[in-house]
């Protein structure tokens, strides 16, 4: 694959570059660059302003609201958002469920539900882990019953990121125990402001409320928020799963962090020199490039295919490994130059707060980027699917 940058896509860099420095509020972005908490309104505004330029949907199809960008300006307006410290695209509605929708939903449902993703109006979380049913989803015992024109809805979901920021969550519940356990699994959309909907916080290693526990208790829910056939959510999990894989490379963040951590060894030092010329420390940052470097090349092509009208596959399972590693180790060599001073934060210090110094900025996201083997089915349950389908004989 030829990476080199035509006339015209370097034309477009300089767009992006453009709209960044007119568009994006330095305060965010000194937020972002730091990693601070963003609030649901930080996030929003982001929103509204990608979606006001027609930029926030680059990889949905043209007659939808997409850009139709091909796959290397794709990679372009990701890098260069990176690099400007822009808040991520919350990617849960856009990244996840619209794919979902498009796929498999009701002609209603994409009218009515992609053009809500699209202005803001919706704000979606994601209800698929459970207590005992995290890497082994098929387990969840969320229930679903039907009664009438709706589902009535018990049980629990954890682990919900921006929970508390989200007036929709889409959730696997189940509507059958006959059978396999993955074909009694339905895919509901639930309005997080209906009755019997209660949203706990959970607090991370880091100190920060990201994530949270959501109790349902005889939630209604109308049938006509069914995405798909009963039974068969499992279909619609899979195909979304894929996409939060393909999502969790972060290559550009992976680029950004790893720009700051040379700036941070060329200024540390170590024996009387900059901690970039220690020998082991060079080598392990060099290994890390050479990773980053072949995972961009290998989510560019899956990237591409995906454009030409497929979805993405068992080799989205090897970006999520990659991806997810890389940057745990990238995070992880911050940590280590830094030193002693990269420590667990004191109770009495709020994690995000200007007062942070870099050191505690490298422990606090080094401790939050425990979770990335975790997410989106464990790294080890990522091997097993590369295993079935593209090493068995």
């Amino acid at each position: 694959m030829d990476l080199t940058f035509t006339a015209d896509e370097l034309a477009f860099r300089d767009e992006v570059r453009d709209f960044l420095k007119e568009n994006l509020d330095p305060a965010v972005a000194k937020r972002v660059r730091n990693h601070a908490h963003l609030s649901r309104e930080d996030y929003e505004a982001w929103h509204a302003t990608l979606n006001a330029q027609g930029w926030l949907a680059p990889h949905w199809p043209i007659e939808y609201g997409g850009t139709g960008w091909d796959v290397v300006r794709r990679f372009i307006f990701e890098d260069e958002c990176n690099k400007a410290f822009a808040p991520r695209t919350v990617p849960f509605g856009i990244n996840m469920l619209a794919p979902v929708l498009i796929r498999y939903g009701t002609d209603a449902q994409k009218q009515y539900f992609l053009p809500r993703i699209l202005d803001g109006t919706d704000f979606w979380c994601q209800g698929y882990s459970e207590p005992g049913a995290g890497s082994d989803l098929a387990s969840l015992k969320c229930a679903a019953v039907r009664d009438g024109d709706h589902y009535v809805v018990n049980g629990q979901k954890t682990w919900t990121t921006l929970g508390h920021y989200a007036n929709r969550i889409f959730c696997l519940v189940r509507t059958s125990s006959e059978g396999k356990p993955q074909t009694g699994i339905s895919f509901l959309l639930i309005d997080m402001e209906s009755e019997g909907v209660d949203v706990r916080p959970l607090i991370t290693l880091d100190g920060r409320h990201e994530v949270n526990e959501i109790f349902l208790t005889d939630v209604r829910v109308p049938v006509d928020n069914l995405v798909g056939e009963e039974n068969r959510g499992w279909d619609c999990a899979k195909y979304l799963l894929t996409y939060e894989r393909t999502n969790s490379a972060n290559v550009g963040a992976s680029y950004a962090a790893l720009g700051r951590l040379k700036a941070l060894a060329a200024n540390r030092i170590k024996n009387g020199k900059p901690l970039a010329e220690d020998q082991l420390f060079a080598a392990r940052m060099a290994r890390v490039e050479i990773e980053l470097a072949n995972m961009s090349t290998t989510n560019l092509r899956v990237i591409a295919s995906v454009a030409g009208g497929g979805a993405p596959g068992a080799e989205s399972s090897i970006l999520k490994i990659l991806g997810t590693e890389v940057l745990q180790e990238i995070t992880n060599l911050a940590r280590i130059a830094m030193g002693p001073e990269a420590r667990i934060l004191h109770d009495e210090k709020a994690p995000g707060a200007d007062a942070l110094t870099d050191a505690e900025r490298a422990a606090l996201t080094y401790f939050n980027y425990r979770k990335l083997t975790i997410f989106a089915g464990s790294n080890e349950i990522q091997k097993n699917i590369i295993a079935k389908r593209m090493l068995a004989l």
